[in-house]
């Protein structure tokens, strides 16, 4: 399973780029198996409101993380969602990208989903 969550259609994009079953997070979700969660950075490198509180719930079924962020806010914030998220809930940081990626991340991405969350 692919979750994520999508402000202004980046992440929303990059999931459609990707081969799996996948569902957006919204209030209340609760998952019984493992996921890859795909999310945006908030502010200057925060984790979503909505990802911290789906997280608190789902933590134990998170195998990896990927972020998109903007790098011309400064590589010291650049993703820094993911980066947080990984470090908290000792998670694999998958790939940082910028805004909506490339293909080479799409690729990166859909291996390890194959490989570590499909299993």
């Amino acid at each position: 399973m692919i979750v994520y969550a999508s402000r202004t259609g980046n992440v929303r994009s990059i999931v459609t780029k990707l081969d799996g079953e996948s569902i957006e997070i919204y209030d209340g979700l609760l998952l019984t198996e493992p996921f890859l969660l795909i999310t945006y950075t908030d502010g200057l490198g925060d984790i979503p409101a909505k990802v911290a509180r789906f997280l608190e719930q789902n933590r134990e079924y998170c195998k990896g993380v990927a972020v998109s962020g903007n790098s011309n806010f400064g590589h010291h914030v650049f993703g820094g969602a993911g980066e947080k998220i990984a470090e908290t809930y000792q998670v694999p940081l998958v790939r940082k990208l910028d805004l909506r990626g490339y293909q080479a991340d799409y690729e990166v991405i859909q291996t390890f989903y194959e490989t570590r969350v499909k299993g």
